[in-house]
C-alpha cells in the first residue's frame, strides 16, 4: 500500500491491510472505502512511522468503517447490506 518501498514497522504493515476495498460490491460504499484507503496510502508515502502515524491510521480505520456503513445505510439497499452481510459470514467461516 506504501508508496515507498521501505519496510514498515510491523503496526503500521499490519494495519494497512484493513484498507483493502476489493471485497465490497462496486458503488458507492467501496468508492467511500477507496478514498480512505487512498488518504492511508498518501499518508504512509508522506509520513515516516510513528507511534503517532500508527493512531492516525487506526483513527482513518474506524472513520472508514463510519462512512461505509452510513454509505450503506444512505443508500436504501438491502441487497448491499445483504452482500456485505455474506461476505463478512464468509470471512469468519472456518
Amino acid at each position: 500500500m506504501s508508496a515507498s518501498n521501505a519496510p514498515r514497522h510491523p503496526s503500521t504493515a499490519a494495519i494497512t491491510r484493513w484498507f483493502a476495498y476489493g471485497h465490497l460490491p462496486a458503488g458507492h460504499p467501496r468508492d467511500i472505502s477507496a478514498n480512505c484507503a487512498n488518504l492511508a496510502d498518501y499518508m504512509l508515502g508522506e509520513l515516516p512511522d510513528s507511534p503517532e502515524l500508527t493512531a492516525g491510521l487506526r483513527k482513518l480505520l474506524e472513520a472508514k468503517d463510519c462512512f461505509v456503513r452510513a454509505a450503506i445505510a444512505g443508500a436504501g439497499t438491502e441487497h448491499l447490506a445483504r452482500q456485505l452481510g455474506e461476505l463478512a459470514n464468509a470471512d469468519e467461516a472456518p
